[in-house]
């Protein structure tokens, strides 16, 4: 898929029939020829928070996360679970730019590319919910 329309409907169908998700509210969203974005607010069904954010590009036939921050935390927001993104300031760590914040802003592991529909598989596999 290549049309940055269908992959904001397929990003917000995904949300939507996710079990894991109890609510979602969508900050900005846009789709373009050449670029696209969305930024949403969810609550999961423990309470934890979670804002996804990720501007794509197409490239190669696909639609790629060309920039993403995917923040978890807890009910209160004030305890960071995790947060996926790419922004480049780990250049020592494998995979750079991508990595992930563990537990605090400190505890750095290298990550993977990463898209708000895989985020959401990965949140399913961690909290237990997953969809049948």
């Amino acid at each position: 898929m290549t049309d940055t329309h269908d992959h904001l409907t397929e990003i917000k169908a995904r949300l939507s029939a996710a079990r894991v998700i109890s609510s979602i509210v969508i900050l900005e969203e846009y789709a373009l020829p050449d670029h696209g974005y969305f930024r949403a607010r969810l609550t999961l069904r423990n309470n934890d928070f979670l804002e996804v954010a990720e501007y794509f590009i197409p490239e190669q036939g696909n639609l790629i996360p060309k920039r993403y921050r995917y923040q978890w935390m807890n009910e209160s927001k004030q305890v960071l679970k995790k947060r996926w993104d790419n922004v480049e300031h780990f250049p020592e760590l494998p995979n750079f730019p991508h990595h992930i914040h563990v537990g605090g802003e400190l505890n750095v592991e290298p990550g993977m590319p990463l898209s708000i529909l895989e985020l959401v598989d990965i949140i399913e596999q961690e909290i237990g919910y997953q969809d049948t």
